[in-house]
């Protein structure tokens, strides 16, 4: 039986963790591959790996996403590659560390490759998709996109603006057969966490998901049809009541008049 081929895959941060992971999933459904990030020895490992496990054609391209001319190269080839079908923005870092410990640099570093970086490979990939009639855009969030308080407040911002950034081109893109999903994992045990400033080991083993099941339970949300997937939440319900709460806001928003609770006597 001849494997469908559904184009071709890039993802972002592929070379170790959840972007090595999804670059695994991806090619086994039947992707071809390009696989984008700083460490060649590890990408060039890992493609011919997977050209051996699974047959697929992937392609490394070695670039630091923090640099403008290795980005404008990322963002050309979405651009150029028509064979281009799904774009997973995983490349990221984040920090644990609170605003009074924190290095002001590295945290524009950080907003310069999880919101910047993010953005400009999204407007790179989504015309082509339009015009070629449909892709997939996925865009690794984190939980504290809507629990802030629980990392770094830069990183939480990044990922708050990753959720609402996906949740506007939803909207804008309903009728353009092109799918957005937001994933938000909570704590997963990948390279993340050293580099943040807080190894993995010294976190709770109840609340660290492997890699593993993270990506795989964020295809499964993406099968469903979800727009946002958060891998280790039981009940859906408390994920649709928070979007309710949320557009229930919205006629409220922007009134010609202040609330009366704003009066003063």
């Amino acid at each position: 039986m001849v494997q469908e081929h559904k184009g071709t895959a890039l993802i972002t941060g592929a070379s170790s963790g959840i972007g090595a992971i999804y670059a695994h999933r991806l090619a086994k459904q039947g992707y071809d591959l390009i696989i984008v990030a700083r460490n060649e020895e590890r990408l060039r490992a890992l493609a011919d790996r997977l050209t051996t496990e699974t047959g697929r054609t992937v392609e490394t391209l070695v670039a630091d996403l923090g640099r403008k001319g290795d980005l404008s190269r990322v963002e050309s080839v979405l651009k150029g590659d028509r064979s281009v079908t799904l774009l997973v923005n995983n490349a990221g870092f984040g920090g644990t560390a609170p605003l009074l410990a924190a290095d002001v640099d590295k945290m524009q570093e950080m907003i310069e490759l999880n919101v910047t970086a993010l953005m400009r490979l999204t407007y790179a990939a989504v015309p082509g998709f339009v015009s070629r009639g449909g892709g997939t855009v996925i865009n690794i969030a984190s939980i504290v996109a809507i629990a802030p308080e629980l990392l770094n407040g830069v990183y939480g911002g990044t990922k708050a603006f990753v959720l609402a950034f996906s949740q506007s081109l939803k909207h804008e893109l309903a009728e353009k057969n092109v799918r957005v999903q937001a994933v938000l994992p909570g704590a997963t045990a990948t390279e993340f966490w050293g580099v943040a400033g807080t190894p993995v080991e010294h976190l709770p083993d109840e609340i660290v998901m492997s890699a593993e099941d993270m990506v795989d339970a964020s295809l499964a949300g993406l099968e469903l049809g979800e727009f946002a997937t958060i891998p280790s939440l039981e009940d859906g319900s408390l994920l649709t009541a928070y979007e309710q709460a949320r557009q229930a806001l919205m006629p409220s928003l922007s009134r010609t008049a202040p609330a009366k609770r704003y009066k003063t006597a």
